[in-house]
């Protein structure tokens, strides 16, 4: 696998456990705000950290750490992916999958395999914004193929937005939230202009305090429960 990233602890990307997160390389969308650009843009490619290490790691960490995310970059496009889930739930972890929605496949196969435990998923945009948001020519009926199968899955699972001011209006955060209607998790994700893929967006912004909670409130009849981070 080709792990670009490591996180040895969290206490907030996996609800109620402590994890750690491994980020994968290479990623099939462009979004201007992404806040990992080194795992995205090969040209920004750092050295890949070996597996060996990543697993050492979390044999010492048997009883301390509960769970591994693995993230990107975008985790379905790593051919190894099964494999190195499986060796993580052979260690006696819980895993979380992260995806972008654009290989439903792949995700619904790690499930059919009792590889995930936890699924996320980053819903970029309302669908007529969606390539423009991801700069990638993708097919929309696989993000909402990613969403149905996701919240059939039986599994616990997130869906999550990063909202910048001049990409999402409101309507967009409530078409998003009538195409996961009935969802149990959605989080509101402040963007954040520290470190970006496309420069531009380092002048961006997101919305207020006030205009998140508002928009919180018109997704209750939505979702089962909406979070700001």
């Amino acid at each position: 696998m080709k792990i670009g990233g490591f996180q040895k602890f969290s206490l907030i990307d996996y609800p109620g456990k402590i994890c750690a997160i491994i980020f994968t390389q290479g990623c099939n969308y462009r979004c201007g705000y992404c806040h990992n650009p080194e795992l995205v843009e090969p040209k920004l490619f750092s050295p890949l950290i070996p597996e060996e290490e990543i697993f050492s790691f979390l044999e010492k960490r048997k009883g301390k750490l509960e769970a591994v995310e693995i993230t990107g970059g975008e985790p379905t496009l790593q051919p190894d992916l099964f494999e190195v889930l499986r060796k993580i739930k052979a260690m006696g972890y819980l895993t979380k999958l992260d995806s972008n929605g654009s290989n439903p496949e792949v995700v619904q196969k790690a499930v059919g395999l009792n590889l995930v435990d936890y699924l996320a998923m980053d819903i970029k945009a309302s669908l007529g914004k969606y390539r423009s948001v991801v700069n990638s020519n993708i097919d929309l009926n696989k993000i909402n193929q990613s969403i149905k199968l996701i919240m059939n899955s039986g599994l616990d699972y997130e869906f999550r937005t990063t909202v910048v001011k001049s990409q999402l209006k409101k309507d967009d955060i409530l078409e998003i939230g009538e195409m996961i209607r009935g969802a149990k998790l959605y989080i509101l994700q402040r963007f954040t202009p520290a470190k970006t893929l496309d420069p531009r967006f380092l002048k961006e912004e997101t919305y207020p305090e006030e205009e998140f909670e508002n928009f919180k409130e018109s997704l209750k009849g939505y979702v089962t429960k909406c979070i700001i981070r």
